[in-house]
């Protein structure tokens, strides 16, 4: 691998990892101020309950986000210099207030949630946990609108003096079309990875003799990974069909579709030689891409070819194609794991309805369910950045454009063993405090002053 594919990989492994976490803290605050309004609305214990056990996961999630959060920014300047320095007027303002959003607001007001309890009018109380929801929505909706610019540059033009990309409208820049499509589908995954999480330890705690109200967060955590798949679909219906318009090539890369065609199927399985030529065994569903793309079972799809073509004359000589298998196979498990992940806590829903108990297997399996939003989401953003390739912002800068000038294979080598050493142990770390967390009793234990003196809870 030559110094531009390994600081890709380096890139993308700070990125992928940062993104485990990054919907999780989402869904977190989102639903922990829920269950305080619901606590404070109905004066129920087991919303109490609910509440801080929840914050707590949020707390332990979010501090590793934050800190791997900084790591994927500081790689503009590691890595990508030269991007940073011609995009900088465009991406700054964005990434400025991103960083405000997780420290200042985000940060401050989940510790006076957290030191705050039981020192605070309950309505004040609930108003710091409700802040922190809407300040990681905002920061979401900030950091995408930079991804969106990547994807359908808007909103800049080129200093004649400096020959650098400056901002034009923020507001433009915010309101990208591709950000509009993309953000509702963010949120929509984060809600699975969330859901999924909160399933999984009711599920392990029940297995384990827990208590009534695990039921309770098994039974939430499930409705709100089934509603979050069903929103991901529709929300992902809409997105495929914005990228269709801006990023034809994408959409062709995600069927393998190299021949324009009328009434274009999807494929649910096929093999191609493994440099990404054309399929030589496919299963498809006719018009579903048409379809898909369109909304229209007979319009007309570019094929891969053609588009090839068109990019070469509008752009000069080269490759517009990216990775096809990559992109064919990525396009497909987001899809079919996000599909899964919905359809197990449906099942669930349906197997404990009433009252009744999930069967033993069921519960056994179900701690492992949060592996399939991630891997879902993880699918969906290596499908989004690799099949834009060979573009760093689409149709104005290529990737090759982008690197730092100078950078050596060795400096790339040593940080990237870095990042994974590093960010091994604080998956480690966070596993455990996960862990640790899930096995605590929910409701507070009395104290037995008759034995010997309680130390302070630590959480």
């Amino acid at each position: 691998m030559d110094v531009l594919d390994l600081t890709r990989l380096q890139f993308a492994v700070v990125t992928i990892y940062h993104y485990f976490f990054v919907p999780l803290s989402i869904s977190l605050a989102a639903t922990a101020a829920g269950l305080e309004i619901a606590w404070l609305r109905t004066k129920k214990e087991r919303y109490r309950d609910l509440t801080l056990f929840v914050g707590k996961l949020l707390i332990v999630t979010f501090a590793v986000g934050v800190v791997t959060g900084l790591v994927q920014e500081f790689q503009f300047g590691m890595g990508w210099s030269a991007f940073a320095r011609f995009y900088g007027d465009v991406f700054g303002p964005t990434l400025a207030i991103e960083g405000m959003l997780a420290f200042f607001l985000e940060a401050t007001f989940l510790a006076l949630w957290y030191f705050g309890r039981d020192r605070m009018p309950r309505a004040l109380h609930a108003a710091t946990i409700v802040i922190v929801a809407i300040g990681t929505v905002l920061s979401a909706f900030i950091i995408l609108a930079a991804n969106s610019f990547m994807q359908n540059p808007v909103a800049y033009s080129l200093d004649p003096e400096t020959g650098r990309a400056r901002l034009d409208d923020f507001g433009a820049l915010l309101f990208n079309e591709v950000n509009l499509a993309a953000f509702p589908h963010t949120l929509a995954g984060a809600a699975m990875a969330g859901g999924s999480l909160l399933l999984g330890i009711g599920a392990w705690r029940l297995r384990h003799g827990g208590e009534p109200t695990h039921r309770t967060l098994a039974r939430l955590g499930a409705w709100i990974t089934v509603t979050g798949g069903a929103l991901t679909a529709l929300t992902g219906d809409h997105l495929g069909k914005v990228i269709t318009e801006v990023q034809p090539m994408k959409m062709a890369a995600a069927e393998a579709l190299y021949r324009t065609t009328t009434g274009a199927p999807f494929s649910l399985f096929a093999l191609g030689s493994p440099d990404g030529g054309e399929p030589f065994l496919s299963i498809e569903i006719p018009h579903l891409l048409s379809i898909l793309t369109t909304g229209d079972p007979g319009a007309t799809v570019q094929g891969i070819d053609d588009l090839q073509a068109q990019y070469t004359a509008q752009y000069g000589p080269g490759s517009y194609i990216p990775m096809i298998p990559v992109a064919f196979w990525s396009f497909r498990l987001m899809i079919g794991i996000g599909v899964l992940a919905a359809a197990v806590a449906g099942y669930y829903l349906w197997r404990t309805r009433r009252g009744r108990t999930a069967h033993p297997l069921l519960l056994r399996l179900l701690p492992l369910i949060p592996v399939l939003p991630a891997a879902a989401n993880t699918f969906g953003w290596i499908f989004t950045e690799t099949a834009r390739q060979p573009w760093l912002a689409f149709g104005i800068s290529r990737v090759a454009d982008g690197i730092t000038p100078g950078l050596t294979r060795a400096e790339v080598i040593a940080s990237l063993i870095g990042f994974t050493v590093v960010y091994g142990i604080l998956a480690v770390v966070w596993v455990r405090l996960v862990r640790h967390l899930s096995r605590q009793p929910l409701a507070p234990q009395p104290a037995d002053t008759a034995t010997e003196p309680v130390p302070a809870p630590v959480y």
